[in-house]
């Protein structure tokens, strides 16, 4: 272990000294030295760059564009590049008006003809985007812009709250490696697989960074924690399995968020394939019996004080803490003795004395899949397992790369990872109509009520109006899609997020953060500064 430590600081080392050029800040323990300066490893690299076009942004901030509103610390709508927004009275068309003093970071200004591109250009892109609602997108004058939709949606407004905003003039198949926008920083250096060196946009009409210039190190969890240890970061996202170890100079800034884990259960019996000729559907998980005596055996608090230190809070719903979460649906867990009571009712027992369930031939046995890498997904995996063993029922637990889970997922229970400020993502994984699409509803989930409520809450002319719906979708008092209806997934744990952060910088307020991917603690990057000694 002391010779993996060493050499993961010797990589760490060449990568801050060898290609951060142009650096002046000092390198070792006095980081604190360049007082403009920051090096942070706070999250991997964005797989296709940074376009918003192609999703960049929509966990967190797009740092180098701007988006038409924005959330505060309270997760409150306000305004960022826009000034007013009004929709009409059959909620089909939004009228955004716009500031008049906004420049890309190459001096051009912004108007309504980027906003324009910017969404018709996301409503063609390959991405995790789904803009699909849009009809057209109208300029009314260089501050005005019309989002006409082909009906009423009460999602839609996320879209305006996590689009970043891309220049229609200078946009190009290179944009992603060098993106022009009108944030507060923009892009200067990348070493693919190494770093990316941000600058202050000069031409940023909010309110302006205290740094100057940042660094952020693309590193794992090892690299970012040795790296810390070693003076040479002023943050690092850590897992929790590291939030026992002090590092002399950091402190451990623990911040909520919605990001959750929880197993998705092939809910369907086998025997189909995908278009792609993947196996689709498991027979044991098909059983709602074993679902529910899984979700009811679980006790979600040892997780929390086990796998997570105690850094989360036991998870019962994709949304637990937001308005749309139905609080009905939190249920007594760690209960073997009902989640007996659910088997044997269903007719599973240990009919040939090996200490599992069989009923009608068929044994209480799958496999679970976790990406291989993820230190927290696979300990949630065996600890899930070995406390439904005494129930009867075996989880194999085994990790594989997201490719080969992509294979494999319809057919086989996987340990995923959610959490967005969207209420969309609860129509994304339990809506019949995105059975097998992409990640979402891999375990091609479907129910005709959960159904017909997650299509009323779509057409709201309000979010405050879906919630009604969103929340039925989970529970009416008689069905839906949480452990107190068809259980088609075991949610487990809302992970809290783990940084270490010098003692000196000051990172402002942070809001509840939604799931890890695009680097949710640059939120309010502006904000951050150095306390005076």
């Amino acid at each position: 272990m002391k010779k993996t430590i060493i050499f993961i600081l010797v990589i760490v080392t060449f990568i801050i000294a060898g290609c951060a050029k142009g650096q002046n800040s000092e390198s070792g323990n006095d980081r604190t030295a360049a007082k403009d300066e920051l090096i942070l490893a706070v999250g991997n690299e964005p797989e296709t760059g940074f376009d918003p076009a192609l999703g960049w942004g929509q966990y967190g901030s797009p740092l180098f564009q701007s988006t038409l509103l924005k959330r505060d610390n309270d997760l409150n709508i306000t305004y960022d590049a826009a000034t007013n927004y009004e929709v009409s009275e059959d909620g089909k068309v939004w009228t955004v008006k716009l500031r008049d003093d906004v420049l890309f970071s190459d001096g051009k200004p912004l108007s309504a003809e980027d906003v324009q591109f910017t969404f018709e250009t996301a409503l063609t892109s390959d991405s995790v985007l789904d803009l699909n609602i849009l009809e057209k997108v109208v300029v009314k004058d260089s501050t005005t812009i019309e989002f006409h939709l082909h009906n009423a949606n009460s999602t839609f407004i996320h879209s305006l709250l996590t689009l970043g905003i891309i220049p229609k003039l200078s946009y190009g198949d290179e944009y992603a490696e060098n993106p022009v926008g009108s944030g507060p920083y923009k892009l200067v250096q990348w070493d693919k697989g190494q770093q990316i060196i941000i600058e202050i946009n000069p031409n940023y009409y909010g309110k302006k960074p205290f740094f100057k210039r940042i660094t952020f190190l693309f590193l794992n969890e090892d690299a970012a924690f040795a790296a810390a240890k070693a003076g040479q970061v002023d943050m690092a996202y850590i897992p929790a399995s590291f939030s026992k170890n002090q590092v002399p100079g950091m402190a451990l800034e623990e911040i909520q968020s919605v990001d959750n884990r929880g197993i998705m259960f092939p809910y369907v019996p086998s025997g189909e394939k995908t278009k792609d000729g993947y196996a689709i559907g498991n027979d044991v998980t098909a059983d709602i019996a074993i679902r529910k005596a899984i979700n009811v055996a679980i006790d979600r608090q040892d997780l929390v004080d086990g796998v997570l230190e105690g850094h989360g809070t036991p998870g019962y719903s994709a949304a637990d803490g937001l308005p749309w979460a139905n609080e009905e649906t939190k249920f007594k867990d760690g209960d073997l003795k009902q989640a007996r009571e659910i088997l044997e009712n269903a007719g599973w027992k240990d009919q040939d004395g090996d200490e599992f369930l069989e009923k009608g031939g068929l044994q209480a046995e799958f496999d679970l899949l976790y990406p291989a890498s993820d230190v927290t997904r696979q300990s949630l995996a065996i600890t899930v397992s070995d406390m439904v063993k005494p129930l009867g029922i075996k989880i194999n637990v085994e990790g594989k790369s997201w490719d080969e889970i992509e294979s494999l997922m319809h057919s086989n229970a996987v340990m995923m990872g959610w959490g967005s400020h969207d209420p969309i993502e609860i129509y994304n994984l339990f809506s019949g109509k995105m059975a097998g699409m992409d990640y979402y509803n891999s375990g091609f989930y479907s129910n005709p009520k959960v159904d017909e409520y997650l299509e009323k809450a779509l057409l709201s002319k309000s979010e405050e109006e879906a919630i009604e719906y969103w929340k039925k979708a989970q529970w009416d008092g008689t069905t839906g899609f949480s452990s107190l209806g068809d259980a088609p997934w075991a949610w487990l744990v809302n992970v809290n997020h783990l940084y270490l952060v010098k003692e000196e910088l000051n990172i402002g307020d942070q809001r509840i953060q939604p799931h890890g991917h695009g680097w949710p603690i640059t939120d309010n990057l502006v904000d951050w500064k150095w306390d005076e000694n």
